[in-house]
Protein backbone atom coordinates (compact mmCIF):
# COMPACT_ATOMS: atom_id res chain seq x y z
CA UNK A 1 0.00 0.00 0.00
CA UNK A 2 1.25 3.63 -0.80
CA UNK A 3 1.30 6.25 1.71
CA UNK A 4 -1.48 8.56 1.21
CA UNK A 5 -0.04 10.98 3.30
CA UNK A 6 2.82 13.46 3.20
CA UNK A 7 3.97 14.37 6.34
CA UNK A 8 5.08 17.70 6.40
CA UNK A 9 7.64 19.42 9.11
CA UNK A 10 7.95 23.20 10.04
CA UNK A 11 11.46 23.30 7.17
CA UNK A 12 9.65 21.11 5.02
CA UNK A 13 5.90 23.35 4.68
CA UNK A 14 6.20 26.15 2.30
CA UNK A 15 7.48 23.52 -0.33
CA UNK A 16 5.24 20.93 0.78
CA UNK A 17 1.97 22.89 -0.16
CA UNK A 18 4.40 25.34 -2.74
CA UNK A 19 2.06 23.63 -6.01
CA UNK A 20 -1.00 22.20 -6.73
CA UNK A 21 -4.10 21.68 -4.48
CA UNK A 22 -2.69 20.54 -0.70
CA UNK A 23 -5.35 19.35 1.78
CA UNK A 24 -3.22 20.12 5.30
CA UNK A 25 -4.86 18.16 8.41
CA UNK A 26 -3.13 20.18 11.56
CA UNK A 27 -3.44 17.67 14.10
CA UNK A 28 -1.40 16.12 16.96
CA UNK A 29 -1.26 12.66 18.49
CA UNK A 30 -3.07 13.38 21.56
CA UNK A 31 -6.44 14.39 20.12
CA UNK A 32 -9.46 11.75 19.89
CA UNK A 33 -10.93 13.87 17.01
CA UNK A 34 -7.68 13.96 15.09
CA UNK A 35 -7.24 10.37 14.83
CA UNK A 36 -11.09 9.60 13.56
CA UNK A 37 -10.47 12.37 10.89
CA UNK A 38 -7.28 9.98 9.91
CA UNK A 39 -9.36 6.71 7.99
CA UNK A 40 -11.42 9.88 6.72
CA UNK A 41 -8.43 11.64 4.91
CA UNK A 42 -7.26 8.27 3.85
CA UNK A 43 -10.37 7.90 1.83
CA UNK A 44 -10.47 11.41 0.37
CA UNK A 45 -7.20 11.07 -0.59
CA UNK A 46 -8.01 7.81 -2.60
CA UNK A 47 -10.87 9.45 -4.25
CA UNK A 48 -8.96 12.46 -5.17
CA UNK A 49 -5.56 11.05 -6.01
CA UNK A 50 -4.24 12.88 -8.86
CA UNK A 51 -6.10 15.87 -8.61
CA UNK A 52 -5.34 16.80 -4.66
CA UNK A 53 -3.02 15.42 -2.45
CA UNK A 54 -3.12 15.28 1.41
CA UNK A 55 -0.81 16.15 4.08
CA UNK A 56 -0.51 16.35 7.75
CA UNK A 57 1.45 18.76 10.50
CA UNK A 58 1.96 18.03 13.56
CA UNK A 59 1.23 21.21 15.45
CA UNK A 60 3.44 19.56 18.21
CA UNK A 61 6.57 19.63 16.58
CA UNK A 62 5.46 22.51 14.10
CA UNK A 63 4.36 25.62 16.50
CA UNK A 64 5.78 27.67 14.40
CA UNK A 65 3.99 26.87 11.54
CA UNK A 66 0.60 26.18 13.45
CA UNK A 67 0.65 29.58 15.07
CA UNK A 68 1.55 31.61 11.73
CA UNK A 69 -1.83 30.27 10.10
CA UNK A 70 -3.92 30.91 13.37
CA UNK A 71 -4.51 27.24 13.89
CA UNK A 72 -6.05 27.26 17.62
CA UNK A 73 -8.18 24.43 17.55
CA UNK A 74 -7.79 21.15 16.09
CA UNK A 75 -8.32 19.23 13.75
CA UNK A 76 -7.76 22.28 11.12
CA UNK A 77 -8.36 21.50 7.89
CA UNK A 78 -5.97 24.24 5.67
CA UNK A 79 -6.74 24.16 1.56
CA UNK A 80 -3.83 25.36 -0.07
CA UNK A 81 -3.74 26.21 -3.81
CA UNK A 82 -0.37 27.07 -5.45
CA UNK A 83 1.17 27.92 -1.80
CA UNK A 84 -1.98 30.15 -1.24
CA UNK A 85 -4.69 29.25 1.71
CA UNK A 86 -8.28 29.13 -0.51
CA UNK A 87 -10.29 27.53 2.77
CA UNK A 88 -10.53 25.87 5.77
CA UNK A 89 -12.57 23.47 7.61
CA UNK A 90 -11.90 23.06 11.88
CA UNK A 91 -13.67 20.41 13.71
CA UNK A 92 -14.25 16.83 12.32
CA UNK A 93 -16.31 16.89 9.58
CA UNK A 94 -17.42 13.57 7.25
CA UNK A 95 -15.85 12.30 4.35
CA UNK A 96 -18.88 14.16 1.38
CA UNK A 97 -18.07 17.88 3.20
CA UNK A 98 -14.25 17.33 2.95
CA UNK A 99 -14.30 16.39 -0.89
CA UNK A 100 -16.85 18.89 -1.95
CA UNK A 101 -14.54 21.25 0.17
CA UNK A 102 -11.76 20.42 -1.76
CA UNK A 103 -12.99 19.44 -5.06
CA UNK A 104 -14.75 23.15 -5.61
CA UNK A 105 -11.50 24.52 -5.44
CA UNK A 106 -10.05 22.45 -8.31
Amino acid sequence: MTETFVYLEEETFQQGVSSGLVLVDFYADWCGPCRMLTPVLEEVGKDLSGRASIAKIDIDKAQGTATSYQVTSIPTLILFKDGQEVGRLVGLRDKDTIKEFVESHL
